[in-house]
């Protein structure tokens, strides 16, 4: 085995703290959510989001309901400026809702940022520039002061034009961009310094976002991190921690929650993780999270369909089928004792203590996030025989009974081996009546006519119904009439006294398809001869007792 290059990466240092709090905590109430679909998620685009698309995405997050929502970089392009400015000349934004803009700390930019938000009831201008080691030694070539001041003069000029505006309605968030590349004393030294610039207190709280930028580290040490930052900085009454996590480890989630639980505030993020590189942190997987463990998200994701819809034609993006929630596959079971699991967990729900979701292999009810039951098992060659039973109960109203889901399920084996692909709901429906129903060779009945004695009253074991048949094998074609306790008794021993086969009914059921006047009724057999074959079958017809017998018949067309 070729070894890889591993010696040429460091480990990434962890946090000198004691008495870490954050482990023992759990998170009770949802996080203060800001979407940056319409920037970070829309920079990250081959085609970037027209202006039209970044409106009815922008409506699509205030109907899931964020509060704050990141537009865009309107210092950045004349699209980004042009949006801003329709969202707000066309009073597209809720009185409850706060837009976000993003701006470098360089003057010329802050002050496109500040035209572009003017008449806005309510903005935050999230101000950033990079403090890690990497970009201070290689891109700016800077020192940490002369880093610190490009913070202070920029925030300086934010907090003297929102003054100017007379809008009371700007707030302020300051990055410290791959604060998980920079030191921790620095990166409080530099938010200490943007705070007495800007003047925070508990009546005007400042926004400090410590993104992971680039996920640099396991989930535990951003905690760390954040939890040494939130003991250490200052005013912590007159500061709103947030975090902007990124997926490069492909632990964005885990390093929300967990820097939640360590005392941040706020949550950044993009529905379905979109973002550069690996994305970022995924507010539909980090608030359903929430919601399966009892906890309100305070967004509205009843109806996925719908938001992966609108997600889809607005970024041109796709979702991955196996995306926790939002995937196409998350609510579906291949494997045969999932299907069965699954299955018995759908019709034990109703009975559940306190009706609390409690069903094997499914986190959350897929009728609270807008999906099926319908689409809960699906077959391929991986599939089992709770599951084909389960698709055909739950799409045709045909219950296969226990004793012979074992047979169809090797029938759907078979073709789903052979073909390699998965089996639609149809074509199981089809293969069942080919298999079963339909089955007229070698034995094929060509006449039945049933009459009862009307002599009451009856004994169980009176003889007292006759049936007579025309019979059609490939050697000949015969009759027989005969008398049984019931019509298909009186088949059977018919049918064995003219043909010379041996068998005896050793499993039946029966019931309705429907509940109409005029349901058709489905009966199921498995039947056992003196030497040792065994076989199943099914019928269909509005007589019960035609069904039972095509039933017989099916079976003895099956004898191996």
């Amino acid at each position: 085995m070729k070894k890889m290059k591993y010696r040429k990466y460091a480990a990434y240092p962890s946090v000198a703290i004691t008495a870490r709090s954050w482990p023992d905590k759990s998170i009770t109430k949802a996080p203060i959510w800001c979407s940056v679909d319409l920037r970070d998620g829309n920079q990250a685009l081959p085609v970037p989001m027209s202006v039209e698309e970044k409106v009815t995405m922008f409506q699509l997050l205030v109907s899931i309901g964020f509060k704050e929502i990141e537009v865009g970089f309107p210092s950045a392009s004349a699209t980004e400026f042009a949006f801003a400015r329709r969202l707000i000349e066309e009073r597209l934004i809720p009185d409850d809702v706060t837009i976000q803009v993003l701006t470098q700390a360089r003057e010329h930019l802050i002050r496109k940022t500040f035209d572009a938000i003017s008449g806005a009831k309510h903005a935050i201008v999230h101000l950033y520039n990079s403090t890690s080691t990497l970009q201070r030694d290689v891109v700016f070539r800077k020192n940490r002061e002369e880093i610190k001041a490009i913070a202070v003069e920029g925030t300086a000029l934010v907090r003297r034009l929102k003054d100017e505006s007379g809008n009371a309605g700007i707030r302020f968030e300051y990055s410290p961009e791959s604060f998980t590349g920079t030191e921790l004393d620095y990166a409080l030294d530099v938010c200490h310094a943007v705070m007495d610039t800007w003047g925070a207190s508990a009546d005007e709280k400042i926004i400090l976002n410590l993104p992971s930028t680039v996920e640099m580290s396991q989930p535990n040490i951003y905690a760390d991190r954040i939890e040494w930052f939130c003991r250490n900085i200052k005013a912590r009454d007159a500061v709103l921690i947030s975090v902007h996590a990124h997926n490069d480890r492909g632990t964005a989630v885990a390093t929300a929650e967990l820097a939640v639980m360590a005392g941040a505030d706020r949550v950044e993020g993009a529905l379905f993780g979109n973002g550069e590189r690996c994305g970022n942190m995924d507010v539909v997987i980090m608030a359903l999270n929430l919601f399966s463990q009892g906890v309100d998200p305070e967004l509205d994701f009843s109806d996925l369909p719908r938001i992966r819809e609108v997600y889809r034609r607005c970024t041109r993006m796709d979702i991955h089928p196996r995306n926790p929630y939002s995937g196409e596959l998350v609510y579906t079971a291949f494997s045969g004792s999932h299907q069965d699991a699954i299955s018995k967990g759908m019709k034990a729900q109703p009975l559940s203590p306190g009706g609390l979701w409690a069903v094997p292999y499914l986190p959350i009810d897929p009728q609270d996030v807008g999906c099926n039951y319908e689409a809960i098992v699906r077959i391929n060659s991986q599939s089992g025989k709770g599951g084909v039973a389960y698709v055909l109960e739950k799409e045709y109203g045909i219950q296969i009974p226990k004793w012979m889901q074992p047979d169809f399920a090797e029938v759907v084996q078979a073709v789903a081996d052979t073909t390699g692909v998965e089996l639609s709901v149809e074509q199981i429906h089809d293969l069942f009546h080919a298999e079963y129903v339909k089955l007229r060779q070698p034995i094929t009945l060509k006449k039945c006519q049933i009459s009862w004695d009307d002599e009451e009253p009856r004994r169980q074991d009176e003889e007292d119904t006759t049936i007579s048949c025309i019979v059609q094998t490939r050697e000949k074609e015969f009759n027989f009439t005969a008398q049984g306790n019931g019509p298909l008794d009186a088949f059977v021993k018919g049918f064995v006294r003219e043909s010379g086969v041996d068998f005896s009914v050793d499993e039946y059921a029966e019931h309705a398809i429907g509940r109409s006047a005029g349901a058709l009724a489905i009966a199921y057999i498995k039947i056992g001869c003196t030497d040792g074959r065994v076989s199943f079958g099914a019928g269909i017809d509005s007589n019960i007792s035609l069904a039972s017998i095509k039933a017989t018949v099916s079976a003895l067309n099956r004898l191996p």
